[in-house]
């Protein structure tokens, strides 16, 4: 671990601290807490990894040739991978920028002695071997060595994930990113800047993990197989289509130009871009409902949410409490109503706010000058407390405050369950006539009074949790509080178990040590309700359920969830939250909305089946052009389209009515299998097509052998359009104008003559026609057979797994 070395010419002392010539001969030698501006990736990391890829790395090369061998107009393929490469990097720019705003240690000020005096710097102006003071609340800026200390604690779960507060002797050692939950203190300085180990924590935090996109990674299957493809199917195309072309007057620049076109034609670059553009898309409409994509693929992995964790504060709730009612049990009334205002006067958490808030003034007055001692609250503890040498008042939760064995509080304790059971929380306050020492509570203890406090539900809690239920999300509660209370809250608001029987509820105290144990994942499985979940259970519950093959997203808030949402496989941030919370997350909701969630995951699904439903036009296209390619190299056919012409079918057939049927309302739920079931209907669609364009090829003659190339491609695309017909259902008056649209642009291109001679196309005759259409008419029979036998199977098995 950094961060051990100790200065071995320390002038300081806990007295009077470092002299400034010694501050100045420090800050000359670079012994000052500052770190140089690390960026989680470079900007030219980010150009590179968007430019050099194997997608543009195929269509540059294409491009090249076709712009020194060929004609310019072949080459308009090119700006897919400029807009696609274009949409990435500022993408991901923006995502680097949010990263680097991600600092663990965020403490702005420290108060140092120098010269004797003590003096509030900025905390990047700490210096080697500074002694520095602390107190209730601050922040550690530096590594360093406890002086001093008066009941000094420190709460390093944001580094060591142990939550319960650590005491702290002379000698100890503290580490920056730390803080103080009780008691003061001296420390000096022993690692500063880099050197200090919180840094290399924020730094693994900070470092970028690019969401899995099942898309992207199936897009990526296919270039795989293409490029071992590429160059055996180059190299015979070059060979067949050179021989031809000398065979018929040509040249071999001819034959390469064809062998372009038979690689562009197998690259599926119109998904490429479109897969980026929806994402884009969907992370804008995102935008504007307060939620903030900070990586695009994170839009689809909503679509395979099926676990939800989720905290009760600021989720269920408002995350507003307020005190119902002061029941005193025993005592003077006066005497705990003050006692309880002492308790609660640091009002470093909501329940002491609250309780401070309900007192009247009477109660309030002088309330820190009666306490002697005081132990703050921790969430590891459970209760804070105050007295004198002769007496403690405790305030806790019930079940851990009072002596149960005591007479009479087994029924207090029977009452305060049924208080939790109505959705209320319940805080005893305990008197004993002991001290409290080293946080052990003393044997006898009287209960002096019951403070009941309530949570607002949020209006649209129920409504949110019924949609999640209703889309087959598993939602689970995780909360520091009761487990009963929590319950009572998850039922008022209509939480059930995946089968609708009322939550299974659990105390996370009872879950095994062991956080990686199968008993521990069975206990995560099996529950709905999780109480007194401390943070590093949180973390270790996204992994039980990701051990179970579960996509979980968990909300945070808190420092405590920013490892956890890192693990889980979609964070969502709150947008009240903490820095380094929001910078971890895939999502932030902006807004702090828990309502708005139904609508992020509805997006997701919209995008993901979208996806699925276009990507068969854009995998058969890759299935169809391979086909031609090695069928005409071994017939000896000339190949039948040019770059240029492969552009004409593309965006007519797919690429312009594929934008429009991405973005359409689809609301049908996530199902695994997304490239099985897309090559079942692209695959057999891909060797009918490629069977028509030949055909159609064979049958029609020259000259010019525009007029074998033309009638290729008009049966060709007839075709395609029946399985545009196939991925546009349920068709609706809009998409049978699309569809329309398509028809009429097909024909209408062939029809028109600068359109036709761009794209090297002649008029078919009346002849030409009819084998066209019946051609183009037996391709769609066929296409409709391989949609109802192949991929209805392939999705019914699906829906099996």
């Amino acid at each position: 671990m950094r961060g051990k070395h100790v200065s071995a010419d320390v002038h300081a002392s806990a007295e009077n601290g470092l002299s400034a010539a010694e501050v100045a001969e420090r800050v000359s030698r670079g012994a000052v807490n500052r770190v140089k501006s690390r960026t989680s990736r470079s900007v030219a990391s980010i150009v590179r990894e968007n430019v050099l890829t194997l997608f543009n790395a195929i269509i540059v090369a294409a491009s090249i040739i076709v712009l020194l061998f060929g004609d310019v107009r072949d080459g308009i393929f090119g700006g897919v991978m400029v807009i696609n490469a274009i949409i990435g990097i500022v993408s991901e720019l923006r995502a680097k920028r949010t990263l680097d705003s991600l600092a663990i240690v965020d403490a702005p000020q420290s108060t140092v002695l120098r010269d004797g005096t003590a003096v509030v710097v900025p905390a990047r102006d700490v210096v080697l071997d500074d002694v520095i003071e602390l107190s209730l609340g601050d922040q550690v800026s530096v590594d360093g060595t406890v002086l001093s200390f008066a009941g000094l604690e420190i709460d390093e779960s944001l580094l060591t994930g142990e939550s319960r507060p650590v005491k702290k002797r002379a000698g100890d050692p503290l580490l920056a990113g730390t803080s103080v939950v009780a008691g003061s203190g001296r420390m000096i300085a022993t690692a500063v800047g880099e050197r200090a180990y919180a840094q290399g924590l924020s730094e693994q935090a900070r470092a970028f993990t690019r969401t899995a996109s099942e898309i992207q990674l199936s897009i990526n299957r296919v270039l795989q197989v293409v490029s071992v493809l590429l160059v055996p199917i180059v190299v015979l195309t070059f060979y067949s289509q050179n021989r031809i072309a000398g065979g018929a007057g040509g040249d071999w620049r001819e034959a390469l130009v064809l062998s372009v076109a038979s690689v562009i034609g197998m690259i599926p670059q119109g998904l490429v871009l479109l897969t980026s553009m929806n994402f884009a898309i969907g992370s804008a409409t995102l935008a504007r409902r307060g939620v903030l994509v900070q990586e695009l693929p994170a839009v689809e992995v909503l679509a395979r949410v099926d676990c939800l964790c989720l905290d009760k504060t600021g989720t269920l709730t408002t995350g507003g409490i307020r005190v119902r009612g002061v029941e005193v049990v025993a005592g003077d009334e006066e005497t705990v109503r003050r006692a309880l205002a002492s308790v609660a006067s640091d009002r470093t958490n909501a329940t002491a706010q609250a309780i401070w808030d309900h007192l009247d003034g009477k109660s309030l007055a002088g309330a820190q000058d009666r306490a002697e001692w005081s132990v703050p609250f921790s969430s590891a503890r459970k209760w804070s407390a105050w007295g004198t040498q002769t007496e403690s008042w405790i305030l806790g939760a019930p079940e851990i405050v009072i002596n149960e064995s005591a007479a009479g509080n087994g029924d207090l304790l029977e009452r305060v369950r049924g208080i939790a059971k109505g959705g209320a929380r319940v805080v005893a306050l305990v008197h004993a006539d002991a001290q409290v020492i080293d946080d052990q509570l003393p044997c006898q203890r009287d209960v002096a009074a019951l403070i009941t406090l309530e949570e607002d539900l949020r209006p649209d809690a129920a409504q949110t949790l019924d949609y999640f239920r209703s889309q087959g999300v598993h939602v689970r509660v995780i909360s520091g509080d009761n487990p009963t209370t929590v319950g009572a809250l998850a039922a008022q608001a209509g939480l059930t178990a995946p089968e609708g029987s009322p939550a299974r509820l659990m105390d996370a105290r009872d879950l095994p040590e062991d956080l990686t144990s199968q008993a521990f994942i069975d206990a995560i499985e099996a529950h709905d309700v999780f109480g007194r979940v401390t943070p590093e259970q949180k973390r270790a519950m996204v992994g039980a359920l990701q051990a179970r093959d579960h996509c979980v997203a968990m909300t945070g808030d808190g420092v405590n969830d920013a490892l956890a949402l890192k693990d889980a496989d979609l964070g969502i941030a709150m947008g009240n939250g903490t820095q380094a919370t929001k910078a971890v997350a895939q999502i932030v909701l902006v807004d702090s909305k828990f309502s708005v969630l139904p609508g992020v995951l509805s997006e997701g699904r919209r995008i993901i089946a979208n996806m699925e439903r276009v990507s068969s036009l854009f995998l058969a296209k890759t299935t169809y052009a391979a086909v031609l390619v090695i069928v005409t190299a071994l017939v000896g056919w000339r190949y039948p389209f040019l770059p240029r012409q492969f552009s004409y079918i593309d965006s007519l057939t797919i690429g312009i009515p594929a934008f429009f049927l991405a973005l359409w309302p689809n609301t049908r739920r996530y199902v695994p299998g997304f490239l099985k079931r897309t090559l079942s209907l692209a695959m057999p669609t891909g060797l009918v097509l490629s069977a028509a364009a030949l055909v159609a090829f064979g049958i029609v003659e020259g000259p010019p052998q525009a007029r074998e190339s033309t009638a290729a491609i008009l049966s060709l695309m007839l075709g395609a359009i029946w399985l545009l017909v196939i991925t546009s259902r349920p068709l609706s008056p809009w998409k049978w104008v699309l569809l329309a649209s398509v028809t009429t642009a097909t024909i209408g291109g062939v029809m028109i003559s600068p359109v036709r001679v761009f794209f090297s196309m002649v008029l078919p005759t009346g002849g030409e026609w009819l084998a066209v259409a019946g051609v183009g008419a037996c391709a769609a029979v066929l296409i409709e057979c391989a949609q109802r036998v192949f991929y209805a199977r392939q999705f019914a098995r699906s829906l099996r797994e």
